[in-house]
Parts: C-alpha cells; sequence; structure tokens
C-alpha cells in the first residue's frame, strides 16, 4: 500500500514561477504540438509531490517525448487521472474555484464543453485567482482576464509514495 505524503505547494508555485517564461530542459516542449500548458502544469504538480505514476498509459509520468503518458500533456487525460487516481503519485477533487489553493490546477472550457487549457493557481485574494501557465507564458495573470465558457478547479490533495 502506498505511503501518503503532503503536497508541497510553495514548491509547486516557486517551480511554476521559476520556469513561466522559459523551459525546463529535462522536459519536452509541446509548443509545436498544440500547446505546453498541461506539461507545465504536471511538472508544478510534480514539484510539490516529486513522485510519478510509472504505470503504461493510464499513469502518470514523463521521461521524453517518446516515454510519458498522456495524462502528462493532455488537457482532457490530467483531469481523469487526478481526480481517480488511487495509487502512487498525486490526487486530487474537483472543487469550486473559490475553493482553490496555490498549487492548484484550473481547466477552461469553450462553449462547446471542450477542455482547452490548463493553468497553474499561484496566488489568490479575496477578488481574484492568479495563475502561471505555458503556451502563452504567463505569471501572475488574473483568471478573470481569460475568456472561456466554464471552468473546472482542480485541487491536488496529496500524494501517494
Amino acid at each position: 500500500m502506498p505511503n501518503e505524503i503532503p503536497y508541497d505547494r510553495a514548491a509547486a508555485v516557486s517551480y511554476a514561477e521559476k520556469w513561466a517564461y522559459k523551459r525546463n530542459p529535462r522536459f519536452p516542449n509541446f509548443d509545436g504540438m498544440g500547446g505546453d500548458c498541461t506539461n507545465f502544469a504536471s511538472q508544478c504538480v510534480w514539484a510539490g509531490c516529486g513522485v510519478m505514476n510509472y504505470k503504461p498509459v493510464t499513469g502518470w509520468y514523463c521521461n521524453s517525448l517518446g516515454d510519458r503518458t498522456p495524462s502528462w500533456s493532455g488537457v482532457e487525460f490530467l483531469y481523469p487521472f487526478l481526480v481517480n487516481n488511487d495509487s502512487v503519485g498525486p490526487y486530487a477533487k474537483e472543487v469550486p474555484k473559490e475553493q482553490l489553493l496555490p498549487g492548484d490546477l484550473i481547466q477552461l472550457c469553450d462553449e462547446s464543453g471542450h477542455y482547452y487549457h490548463t493553468p497553474v493557481v499561484v496566488a489568490r485574494d479575496q477578488n481574484e485567482i492568479y495563475v502561471a501557465a505555458h503556451t502563452f507564458n504567463t505569471w501572475h495573470r488574473p483568471l478573470s482576464s481569460y475568456t472561456y465558457t466554464g471552468l473546472r478547479g482542480i485541487h491536488i490533495a496529496g500524494a501517494r509514495k
């Protein structure tokens, strides 16, 4: 049985700040392949827990462009991994945006219900959530400055190793 470990939100946010405007050479860059946002979000979560899930296909890991799972870099695959993971690696639950904390994730959707972007929450106050993201690199951008139809908040509850 895997051991529970805490999620280090400060480490996730620190990673986001360091790499918001550049790319960590340890990981592939998906800018030319549909966008780098979920890859960046996964890197931030990994920085906060230090554990990957090496289950082929349905796990959550990235060793290289050719050795990774869809959940590491695909918007539509990250959410089900995080909210359904009962094994090693990070796990999460969907929450309203009012309950999001720094180090959590947001996924934005369009009018058809298609989720297309995964920013990382880096700060919040009473009136605003601030995010970091790749593809269109940003740090401390107000969530309210995005155009979207809906969103889902992904609260990282912890991890197992």
